[in-house]
């Protein structure tokens, strides 16, 4: 059986997509380039479908949620602090599987910020 090999994009609509992909550089350090790609670090990626009714994504309208792995969660969150980001108040801790905050992009889109354990 032929596999996928990973995560190759993703793609989300925006009413100003300059400035989104200007906010997730400017906020997140994400670093693509004029094309979109984005040479990530090696480590684990969490493919995990949730019931249709779950609040874990914010909203319910919102059909996904992009998880980024990073470092040193309480240094991004206070780096998302200080450029005035919506960060949501709480974090939450997984025994061995790490701690947890989140974010709302200016279009709305929650997105995960995972510190692996």
């Amino acid at each position: 059986m032929e596999r996928v090999l990973g995560i190759g994009g993703y793609f989300l609509r925006a009413a100003d997509p300059v400035a989104l992909g200007a906010w997730y550089r400017d906020c997140l350090g994400l670093d693509a380039d004029e094309t979109g790609v984005w040479q990530q670090g090696a480590g684990p990626t969490v493919f995990a479908p949730f019931e249709s009714e779950t609040d874990y994504f914010g909203s319910r309208t919102q059909q996904s949620m992009l998880n980024f792995r990073v470092r040193d969660l309480a240094a991004m969150l206070t780096q998302l602090h200080a450029k005035g980001a919506d960060v949501a108040d709480k974090t939450q801790d997984m025994d061995g599987v790490g701690r947890f905050g989140w974010v709302t992009d200016p279009e709305g889109n929650r997105i995960e910020l995972w510190q692996p354990a």
